[in-house]
């Protein structure tokens, strides 16, 4: 019997299988790097022990110090979350060795289907994509290869999963750098740098079949879920059941699901990942050996907690022998990141977080309450998102009767949802909740590249967003005595100038004549506002103010923070807008700084440098690599010129903003 439990991960996964711990009786100890020392599932955990420095490779990657922290702390048994040391047999090895109980499948089946190849060679009247599996790594033999199966091809490293180590190649040209980068990317991630290559189906559905497994041999499918909805081979929304599957073919991809479960003795949770090709033919891609990150979708639609099941089965238990299946869930990954910019990772700090009402109640054994919404997240107000870790900060679930009903749950959730301080994705996920194609199930990986015009937009401040920054700056800069809106011209009106993006924005407010205190003349452009500013007290305090605004008659709720002197965030109704206030002072001495200097976009490190000092470069080259959040990001070329100088090397660490290269413009 479990009675003690170390949570070997972080965030929002470790929050998650706290609640299953407590509800269960089961005491947690979480696992902290110094970044994390404060973090929200370390204060909620019943113990903490510090692992190392915030670097995943010196805390949550180092397998000796997670295990000594489980010694130290008396825990008898280790669950690994996902990401991390999740899927390393090895850390499967250690823990089982150590004494301790193993959450999780048997170390060797993490070792055999953790490599793609050697999966392929293992597993016995199973369909899958024509690629290359073969021995020689060598870019002759993966070249030769690729001319082969036939362009495009996806490069994908054996050893992991997560978009990390993949790349799509469209023809020769392109092929020698993305093996390069993706081995790379891989030696990183999964040290392990060997690569498959398959032919790339264009535009497939993404479909998995959650598996669970017993030690006494039982193996069961609980259903599919659809991930198609994906940027940089990452999902971002899931749902269950598929619009893509008619009962006969998901009975077909759910036995041989169980088929591949068996052939490998599996135990515990497990994921069997496919590709649905436009004729309905399925491919099988790859075994996560885990929980995933949208296991919530499939509890929401059986009613059943996966993590306890986890754990009873880890402790010897049997999987019940049927499931039922009731309505439509789907999920939203909220991630700190900024989609109109090639979803590049934010980092900061989170001014504010504010998530919709959820319920995380159970009832007896394993079985959730019917919730229709639940939220699970890892970050509060006040907290760091990092470099470091990957950007993902929460996920919204929601259950309906229908698909139908559940979109419009989501959607309403994600409306109430605000990260204030740094950019999220939140606009861009109810954008796909919204969208006609989405609404009517048409989906597939290729669906956010095709419709990105609609997505990936950066929408221009709606007025409520102009009036509240205008008001807050206002009222934030008035000294406390002041009631009256003193000025020195009273007939002249106080100008508030924002900036997003390129354009800018003049707001100006006029108190009203003998009227209380809240009540403006508000003007933008040629358009006049009557407007009645009303604070509500529970939103005071950490810089961070909330109220209603009456604009014309029309009243909502607004939340305003300040980044900083110059930064103002805002959410309403319409999202959470960025706006820049412009000071009326005149500008100081400007920066001699080179107009061609190439900023770092996040923190980070240097992994590749591709260009040297006096080197010319056409718009588009690649000039330097760095690795932020567990992914790599190129710095290419904005324009063709020459480099004039190279900053930092290979190695070194760089905080954002901080110059890369000077790149000299072609004339």
């Amino acid at each position: 019997m479990i009675r003690k439990l170390l949570i070997a991960n972080r965030g929002e996964i470790a929050c998650r299988i706290i609640r299953t711990c407590r509800d269960m009786g089961i005491a947690t100890v979480a696992v902290f790097s110094d970044a994390d020392a404060n973090a929200l599932y370390v204060e909620m955990a019943d113990e903490a022990a510090r692992i190392g420095a915030a670097p995943a490779p010196q805390s949550y990657l180092n397998r000796a110090a997670i295990i000594e922290a489980a010694k130290r702390t008396a825990a008898g048994a280790v669950h690994p979350g996902y990401g991390f040391l999740a899927e390393n047999a090895t850390f499967a090895r250690n823990v089982i060795d150590a004494g301790l109980i193993w959450i999780g499948p048997p170390p060797d089946v993490i070792g055999l289907m953790g490599d793609k190849r050697q999966a392929k060679l293992a597993l016995k009247e199973v369909p899958f994509v024509p690629g290359y599996v073969g021995d020689d790594q060598s870019d002759d033999a993966l070249i030769h290869a690729a001319a082969e199966i036939g362009y495009p091809v996806m490069v994908k490293a054996a050893a992991g999963g997560g978009g990390k180590g993949m790349r799509l190649v469209q023809n020769s040209a392109n092929l020698a750098e993305a093996l390069a980068s993706a081995r790379r990317e891989a030696s990183h991630s999964f040290g392990n740098s060997t690569l498959i290559l398959e032919r790339a189906i264009q535009n497939p559905r993404h479909v998995e079949v959650q598996i669970f497994g017993d030690a006494h041999g039982n193996v069961v499918a609980l259903g599919e879920r659809e991930c198609s909805l994906q940027r940089r081979h990452q999902k971002v929304i899931e749902e269950t059941p598929s619009t893509a599957l008619d009962e006969s073919l998901r009975q077909r991809m759910c036995e041989t699901a169980v088929s591949i479960g068996r052939q490998i003795g599996y135990v515990n949770a497990g994921t069997v990942e496919f590709l649905l090709d436009q004729h309905r033919n399925f491919y099988f891609l790859e075994m996560n050996t885990r929980l995933q990150v949208e296991h919530p979708v499939t509890e929401m639609v059986t009613g059943i907690d996966l993590v306890r099941l986890q754990i009873e089965v880890a402790q010897g238990g049997s999987i019940p022998a049927r499931f039922n299946f009731y309505g439509h869930a789907i999920e939203a990954r909220v991630y700190a990141e900024d989609p109109a910019n090639e979803f590049l990772p934010a980092t900061g700090r989170v001014s504010r977080w504010h998530e919709p009402a959820a319920d995380h109640l159970m009832n007896s054994k394993r079985v959730w309450s019917w919730s229709k919404i639940i939220v699970d997240s890892g970050v509060r107000s006040g907290d760091e998102v990092m470099a470091h870790y990957d950007p993902m900060i929460a996920k919204v679930i929601a259950h309906g009767d229908t698909r139908d009903d559940a979109i419009r749950r989501l959607d309403y959730a994600l409306s109430q949802v605000y990260l204030l301080g740094i950019r999220s994705n939140v606009g861009f996920l109810r954008r796909i909740l919204q969208h006609p194609e989405f609404a009517a199930g048409n989906t597939d990986t290729g669906f956010i590249e095709r419709h990105a015009e609609q997505l990936l937009v950066d929408d221009a401040p709606p007025e409520v967003a102009l009036i509240a920054a205008a008001l807050a700056k206002t009222i934030s800069d008035a000294p406390p005595s002041d009631t009256t809106h003193w000025r020195n011209n009273p007939y002249r009106p106080i100008r508030q100038t924002f900036r997003h993006g390129e354009t800018t924005y003049d707001v100006l407010i006029t108190p009203e004549s003998n009227a209380p205190r809240n009540q403006f003349i508000i003007q933008i452009n040629d358009a006049v506002r009557r407007v009645v500013f009303t604070p509500l007290p529970e939103g005071e305090g950490a810089g961070m103010r909330a109220f209603t605004l009456e604009i014309d008659g029309h009243r909502q709720t607004v939340a305003a923070t300040c980044g900083g002197s110059d930064d103002w965030w805002l959410h309403s109704a319409a999202g959470t807008h960025r706006l820049i206030w412009i000071s009326p002072l005149p500008e100081g001495q400007r920066s001699s700084e080179n107009a061609g200097s190439l900023r770092a976009p996040m923190p980070g490190q240097v992994i590749a440098v591709a260009v040297e000092n006096g080197q010319p470069v056409a718009m588009g080259d690649i000039l330097l690599v760095i690795e932020a959040m567990k992914m790599e990001h190129r710095i290419t070329a904005p324009y063709a010129g020459t480099v004039t100088a190279v900053h930092y090397r290979v190695g070194q660490t760089v905080e954002a903003g901080v110059i890369l290269l000077d790149l000299q413009a072609s004339e």
